[in-house]
């Protein structure tokens, strides 16, 4: 049989779906890459559809350039086969860019870095419109978080570090150190009237899983004063301490771009 390949460029909002992953045909649980698989079997009319990705979003995560590639059965112009998933997708599913590839290319282990945005809002009474796609922060009185503290302790992740602190334990993994490329704090402009929204942005080599939300976690933690910023060297020195804080909520999460060296 003669496969073709594509390379996509997929945009989800990930409230209702448990992940990225699909799970298996026995759950029922929807996924973003079961979706997917759907709708390209309707299309080839098919079961010999394959998907493979960049990144295994968590249940509630959002991406706006998760890169995949798919290996189909039938050959298509990349033109029609966007615009013919994008009809059948779900409406908080959608294929921005759809090119050809080939067998080589690996989503995953080609990429050479990625970059997340975690969203947090940090009003008292949290605005139901940003309730899917921004964490709520409440910073007032004594939990006020103190965010140019937070930002200076952004610096703390650039580098290669072990973030085995920051992460869900895998004994799967051989090694929990990685590379963070870049880590800030910003201000964003006002989605809806009244709010105070902040961005986290994150690029980075590779992550472990959870390590964002562990690592957006511990830096509201420290915001409250709950901890200081040794408390986060010293984690980061292969010193094993116990977690900082708990996992930050996963809809706040946005996996922005996936970059690739060509």
């Amino acid at each position: 049989m003669i496969n073709y390949y594509h390379r996509l460029v997929v945009s989800y909002k990930g409230t209702h779906y448990y992940g990225w992953q699909d799970i298996g045909e026995g759950e029922q649980k929807p996924t973003i890459q079961a979706s997917i698989q759907r709708v390209l079997h309707k299309i080839c009319k098919s079961n010999d559809c394959t998907i493979a990705t960049a990144s295994r979003t968590d249940a509630g995560v959002h991406a706006q350039g998760q890169v995949i590639k798919v290996t189909l059965p039938l050959a298509m112009d990349s033109d029609k086969l966007l615009l013919g998933m994008n009809s059948l997708l779900p409406d908080d599913i959608r294929i921005l860019l759809c090119e050809p590839s080939n067998k080589a290319f690996n989503p995953n282990k080609d990429s050479t870095s990625k970059e997340y945005h975690y969203y947090f809002c940090t009003d008292t009474i949290h605005n139901p419109i940003l309730n899917d796609t921004v964490a709520h922060v409440p910073s007032h009185g004594t939990n006020s978080l103190d965010i140019t503290l937070m930002q200076d302790a952004c610096k703390l992740f650039v580098g290669e570090h072990d973030f085995y602190s920051f992460a869900k334990r895998d004994t799967t993994i051989i090694s929990t150190f990685r590379t963070i490329v870049s880590c800030e704090i910003v201000k964003m402009l006002p989605l809806v009237s009244g709010n105070d929204v902040y961005c986290l942005k994150i690029v980075g080599k590779g992550f472990l899983r959870y390590m964002i939300r562990y690592m957006a976690g511990a830096l509201f933690t420290l915001g409250r004063s709950e901890i200081k910023l040794r408390n986060i060297s010293e984690a980061l020195e292969s010193l094993k301490v116990e977690k900082l804080s708990a996992r930050a909520k996963s809809r706040g999460l946005h996996l922005i771009s996936v970059s690739y060296a060509v």
